[in-house]
């Protein structure tokens, strides 16, 4: 396994279009109150490390964005850059999860919409583009995501082979810290 720099990773708030179930993929909803309020514990979260030598980094994506300016309110300036943006979907970004579940035979669960999205990115080349991403941190860093992506990237920093990915937690308005491969859930 390769050596990382200490890392924390956050997912987005909730949007509006988790709320209705739909797939955002590359594109974009409003975070929520609840959103917001994610963003806001993420912050409080962070304000209990020791962010020295820290750098940030977000997703181009608004969701990312708007999490990013209250996550790290009074901590740290931020940065965009593309390896951090969310998987994506080709077709079926903006799509209700729950017809293209009725209608794909071949997804069982969501997880499997994302691999079977036509046009759509997919969990290889998700894989190579968040190797390559972690391949040219320099230091540690405050990375902030989305679901699929914060995923795919502890998977990678913590050893695990790809098909583990439905294994890996998830979680809005929490912190995760990977530290030479292993992870830890921040809370409040």
């Amino acid at each position: 396994m390769t050596n990382y720099p200490p890392l924390y990773i956050l997912r987005h708030g909730e949007t509006e279009w988790n709320v209705e179930g739909r797939l955002q993929g590359r594109h974009d909803s409003p975070l929520t109150a609840q959103g917001r309020a994610q963003a806001r514990a993420q912050n409080a979260i962070l304000k209990r490390c020791d962010l020295t030598g820290f750098t940030a980094l977000t997703s181009p994506q608004k969701r990312a964005q708007d999490t990013a300016t209250i996550a790290l309110e009074g901590l740290l300036p931020f940065a965009a850059d593309e390896g951090l943006a969310e998987i994506g979907l080709g077709a079926w970004a903006g799509r209700e999860r729950a017809a293209l579940l009725a209608n794909c035979p071949r997804a069982r669960d969501s997880f499997d919409l994302y691999e079977e999205a036509p046009g759509g990115e997919g969990f290889a080349a998700l894989y190579k583009r968040c190797q390559a991403f972690l391949g040219r941190l320099d230091g540690p860093h405050v990375l902030i995501t989305h679901g699929i992506t914060s995923r795919m990237l502890r998977l990678i920093l913590t050893g695990r082979d790809i098909d583990q990915l439905r294994r890996i937690q998830g979680g809005q308005g929490v912190v995760f810290e990977i530290i030479d491969g292993q992870q830890r859930r921040l809370k409040l």
